[in-house]
């Protein structure tokens, strides 16, 4: 699954523009401030239907102009073709076509176009919350296992009823004890599939980050967020004179965490920014693998400033990674020679130079 043809109108400062894709490989190169990453932050909004710049969709739009579109036309695997787009206006309007229907949901988009970014902000997978952790793990399960929206759905309903409950003094015990019901079935059924896709991720991101980097003592753990030798039941008991006072559920899956450690320290206290990068991408990449083998649907990867934090060693060995998946990438930088070796003889490589927001290919190589 590739997209073929991307439309762009109304994205900051590019100019509206159509590109003739590679299935493969794009470099999108110019000088700071031309451009570049808004591209792929179109394709980010096509994809997820919101921004990875900002909360807010409004400072997408251009200046001056009413509301910003991105359409593309995806070629799948089985040859056949399907049309998206996505508009937004300044008053907050989102629109979603689906081969010239609308959709209900994001949902849809991000089910029909899988998207993996890796920019400088990748950066707070490792360094960040445990809720960045535990959005990038429930993308994975998200793509491979079709029962996890529903689950999520119930567990969602189900906590922010408890937590109304909490929050308000509601004091009945059957109605909070029926939401306790709900919420643990629901905990329990995101638990086991969470720990199913770490069970495949783990040797998948293992042999994939020691193409990259050697880092053997380093480990990927998974923390569901309550006590692992209790039932949740038992624990939201013993807390609830607690969670009453807080106004919120202590425990649960809402409180899981993916933990990548060196020995008994975070990674991120004790590697450098470059090696963090890898550990990043190399996560990112066991996701792809796994939801090629899942789905048959290959990732769409977005690489923001890939030749940032690396050495030319790993800057290659990163090159070969995405090569050999075989799917299409998007790739700025600001120095194409950087980016021009790494890539396979036959592998078609696409040239896009971006200046003050004008966009001109310069053609396929292969």
């Amino acid at each position: 699954m590739a997209i073929s043809q991307l439309q762009i109108t109304g994205i900051r400062n590019l100019r509206p523009v159509t590109l003739l894709t590679s299935p493969r490989i794009n470099i999108l190169y110019g000088d700071n401030g031309s451009g570049k990453t808004s591209v792929l932050e179109a394709i980010h909004l096509l994809a997820m239907a919101r921004s990875f710049r900002s909360t807010r969709l409004q400072p997408m739009i251009q200046y001056e102009q009413n509301s910003c579109t991105v359409f593309a036309q995806i070629q799948r695997n089985d040859s056949t073709q399907s049309n998206l787009g996505i508009s937004r206006d300044r008053q907050s309007e989102l629109r979603i076509r689906i081969d010239g229907q609308n959709a209900r949901s994001a949902a849809q988009l991000a089910q029909l176009l899988p998207l993996q970014l890796i920019n400088p902000d990748s950066f707070r997978l490792l360094e960040g919350a445990p809720k960045m952790r535990r959005q990038f793990l429930d993308w994975g399960v998200f793509h491979v296992e079709h029962s996890f929206i529903s689950a999520w759905q119930r567990l969602q309903t189900s906590l922010r009823q408890r937590n109304s409950c909490l929050r308000h003094g509601i004091m009945d015990k059957s109605v909070v004890a029926a939401w306790d019901r709900e919420l643990c079935i629901a905990s329990d059924e995101i638990d086991q599939l969470r720990r199913s896709y770490i069970a495949k991720l783990k040797p998948v991101f293992e042999n994939t980050l020691a193409k990259l980097l050697e880092l053997p003592d380093l480990t990927l753990s998974y923390s569901r967020g309550w006590d692992k030798d209790s039932r949740l039941e038992e624990v939201l008991n013993k807390n609830l004179e607690r969670d009453r006072a807080l106004g919120y559920t202590q425990a649960g899956p809402q409180r899981a965490d993916l933990r990548v450690r060196i020995g008994s320290n975070n990674a991120v206290d004790i590697l450098s920014r470059g090696q963090q990068k890898l550990v990043i991408c190399a996560l990112r990449i066991a996701q792809g693998y796994l939801l090629s083998q899942a789905r048959r649907n290959e990732c769409i990867y977005l690489v923001d400033d890939l030749p940032s934090e690396l050495d030319e060693q790993h800057r290659l060995a990163l090159c070969q990674l995405l090569d050999d998946l075989e799917c299409q990438v998007f790739i700025t930088c600001v120095d194409k020679q950087l980016m021009s070796s790494g890539w396979r003889k036959d592998t078609p490589v696409s040239l896009f130079h971006v200046e003050q927001g004008q966009i001109t290919p310069l053609g396929v190589t292969a």
